[in-house]
């Protein structure tokens, strides 16, 4: 094909670009001189000492679990106290070409990075070190905050879960109940192993003339897995928690209905489900 005697021109914010990389000024047109580059960036500035590693608890437990020797609970009280890193990206919503014929970026939204799990939920990526971040999304800031203030942030943006060093293997995950507590600095029981959680479950049951026994188990749903097929100590996404009830026998499918659907609506009335119990399951037994 013959080479074209009118080559089509680059786009001007294209040119603008090019011109600019490797300047000695930046898109604005001011000097790259003089400039301080990593004092008093968010980094540095809440953390002068910080190297960015990860802190040496928080690395130990997250090591146990992943080798199988450490539960989630000991991995969840790890994480009081520590520095983690969350990811923004910035996303330019206007810009225009200078006099100098650079790209000025006017206006920029800062957004914080959000992560939708299998089964939709929304979670906040944290990362204990700023490497991890980097192998996660090199384009990606990286702002060193508090742990408590990263669960807080999670809340009230409406996550669910924290997912701890997304792209390692595996990923740890907190689940809502526990990341509420480290939120508000408060130690965290599964809700697999809360006793307070099984009495409601009793409470429930109470009355109930058709429910002969109702206790708890842990759910399918709680370890993590390596990519080798091992399954870890909690740390997972799925179904945390089981009921199992063992209901009279004989009952025809309408009675076992009407006493599933009245154990339930009393179950609802406990708040302690509410705050300690992630995602719930119920299993019946002759």
């Amino acid at each position: 094909m013959p080479e074209s005697s009118d080559p089509r021109p680059l786009p001007a914010h294209i040119a603008a670009q090019l011109r600019s990389a490797g300047g000695s000024e930046d898109t604005g047109g001011q000097a790259w001189e003089g400039r301080n580059l990593g004092e008093g960036t968010s980094h540095t500035h809440l953390f002068p000492d910080d190297d960015g590693a990860a802190a040496p608890g928080i690395a130990a437990a997250l090591a146990a679990w992943r080798e199988g020797r450490a539960s989630e609970s000991e991995v969840v009280a790890a994480l009081p106290g520590i520095r983690v890193f969350v990811s923004i990206v910035a996303e330019v919503s206007h810009s225009e070409i200078t006099e100098h014929g650079l790209v000025s970026d006017k206006e920029a939204d800062m957004a914080l990075v959000s992560l939708r799990t299998a089964d939709g939920r929304k979670a906040l990526p944290v990362f204990t070190a700023v490497d991890e971040l980097s192998a996660w999304n090199s384009q990606a800031r990286p702002v060193a905050v508090d742990i408590r203030k990263a669960a807080l942030s999670a809340v009230q943006d409406g996550s669910d879960l924290l997912v701890v060093n997304p792209g390692s293997d595996p990923a740890f995950v907190v689940r809502r109940p526990a990341m509420w507590c480290v939120a508000k600095d408060m130690a965290w029981t599964p809700s697999y192993a809360d006793l307070s959680v099984d009495d409601a479950v009793l409470r429930a049951a109470l009355g109930m003339e058709l429910i002969v026994s109702a206790r708890t188990e842990p759910g399918p749903g709680i370890n993590g897995k390596r990519s080798d097929g091992a399954l870890l100590k909690g740390g997972a996404t799925g179904p945390e928690l089981v009921i199992v009830l063992q209901l009279t026998p004989g009952l025809t499918q309408e009675m076992v209905q009407a006493t599933i659907g009245q154990y339930q609506q009393k179950l609802v009335t406990e708040p302690i489900m509410a705050e300690n119990v992630d995602s719930l399951g119920l299993r019946l037994t002759a």
